[in-house]
């Protein structure tokens, strides 16, 4: 999914290193890669590399980044694999000045876009759509003499999720795709500017969180102050299809999303999921983390105690985000490991917040019956996925996805356990709050033509 912090400083101190505490937050959003690009006003300075942000950086590398304007990203690959090359952001130089650009999101039609610009005499280092996007809006900048009008004509060439923040020279942009379908929330202290993937962001630098950059709006932060203007004037939020895999997984549950808060929404879902899918059951207990609030709030409805049946390696990272199915398969038996005194001899029901492919829910509902279960049942917060995300999560073939072709008494055998119950379409959406929502993997209706996601 990617994660992007940007600030802009008003007392012209050096900014990479909040950054660098911004993108610590934000590693749940991606693992393969980190980097950041600063402006001190005459020069970009950059460092990225392949790993985790402490990995990525140190006190002598963080020390050369002198700048008062400063982008970041953490990398999680869709578009493009897991290379030094694709990691972010991604600069580009011009007659007009520099750009930087950190990207979350996918873009459908990016390879026939790529394509033209390739005919064009674009040279890419990368494989990756964002680095498209970097020549695409400096192409149009060249015509334009204006950032802002640029932005607005490339967005209308572009199918699919895009959250970005663009230092160019010295402006901090933020621009949100019309959709809404990534996060990104402004923040501000008393020296400084803050863009964030989520809230969590500006938390951990003590910034306040001022507000969510809108569906289709463009952020622009220099020693001006700050403006705001929309790609086009059709905008509208009822438009807006954000992700609802960021309330069910992707977001950390401490983070607030266009001003719903993620872990009351996981609560909610929990106990929503109690109502549609009640389970006769000594304990519940959360395959950790992102299983862990729903699993309170499923406890609180039933009145069924509340155990961590299933302890989490706090030093590995999330298995769904890792890329091959062969280190997923290995990061959960270093991920998890039960804990046989508060299983054994019970009736155990797990709570987790999707089945993606069923080979990490198998393997647990495995270890729990080892560890001497007497039953386990699983639940799951989130609807069967039956469709894939072209909208930047990893699943890309339908034939990936368990629940595209088997009935849930299927996947309950595959996976081993005594029954097996989904949250409602209908309990999601009233488990958020909201209704403008992109729900393409579990109902496949997707809100942007696809189609060109598989023209050669």
């Amino acid at each position: 999914m990617c994660g992007i912090f940007g600030i802009y400083s008003f007392s012209n101190k050096d900014v990479a290193r909040k950054i660098y505490y911004g993108l610590y937050a934000l590693q749940h959003r991606g693992q393969e890669g980190a980097g950041i690009v600063v402006s001190d006003g005459t020069e970009f300075h950059s460092h990225k590399g392949l790993g985790l942000v402490p990995e990525v950086f140190n006190n002598e590398n963080i020390n050369l980044l002198k700048g008062y304007i400063g982008i970041g990203h953490v990398r999680y690959s869709t578009t493009g694999g897991s290379v030094i090359e694709n990691c972010q952001p991604f600069i580009v130089n011009s007659s007009l000045g520099n750009l930087a650009i950190a990207h979350n999101g996918d873009i459908v039609n990016s390879h026939i876009i790529k394509k033209e610009l390739e005919k064009q005499g674009h040279i890419f280092t990368s494989s990756t759509d964002s680095e498209v996007l970097a020549h695409l809006i400096v192409k149009e900048l060249l015509k334009t003499k204006d950032i802002i009008q640029s932005i607005s004509n490339v967005s209308k060439d572009l199918i699919g999720a895009y959250s970005l923040i663009i230092l160019y020279n010295n402006t901090l942009i933020a621009v949100r795709d019309p959709k809404g379908f990534k996060p990104l929330c402004i923040g501000k202290d008393d020296d400084n500017y803050y863009i964030s993937s989520e809230s969590c962001g500006l938390d951990v630098v003590d910034a306040e969180l001022v507000r969510d950059v809108n569906p289709g709006e463009i952020v622009t932060i220099n020693k001006d102050g700050i403006e705001s203007c929309y790609v086009s004037d059709n905008i509208s939020p009822k438009n807006a299809s954000t992700c609802m895999f960021e309330y069910v997984y992707f977001a950390r549950p401490d983070s607030v999303i266009d001003g719903i808060s993620v872990y009351n929404v996981r609560r909610n879902i929990g106990k929503i999921l109690a109502k549609e899918e009640p389970c006769d059951a000594d304990i519940v207990s959360p395959v950790p983390d992102s299983g862990i609030t729903s699993a309170i709030g499923y406890s609180e409805e039933l009145d069924i105690p509340y155990y961590e049946g299933l302890i989490k390696n706090r030093y590995v990272g999330r298995t769904f985000i890792l890329p091959t199915q062969e280190e997923r398969n290995l990061a959960v038996r270093l991920k998890l490991n039960p804990v046989k005194s508060i299983l054994k001899d019970k009736k155990v029901v797990l709570i987790d917040d999707s089945i993606v492919r069923g080979t990490t829910s198998k393997r647990i509902v495995d270890m729990v019956r080892k560890a001497g279960a007497k039953e386990v049942h699983l639940r799951i917060g989130s609807p069967k996925i039956i469709s894939p995300c072209f909208y930047g999560i990893d699943m890309p073939t339908k034939e990936e996805l368990i629940a595209s072709s088997k009935s849930v008494d299927e996947i309950r055998e595959f996976i081993n356990a005594d029954s097996l119950g989904y949250l409602s379409i209908e309990g999601l959406i009233k488990a958020i709050g909201r209704k403008n929502l992109c729900l393409a993997c579990v109902s496949g209706n997707y809100p942007t033509d696809i189609s060109l996601k598989f023209k050669k």
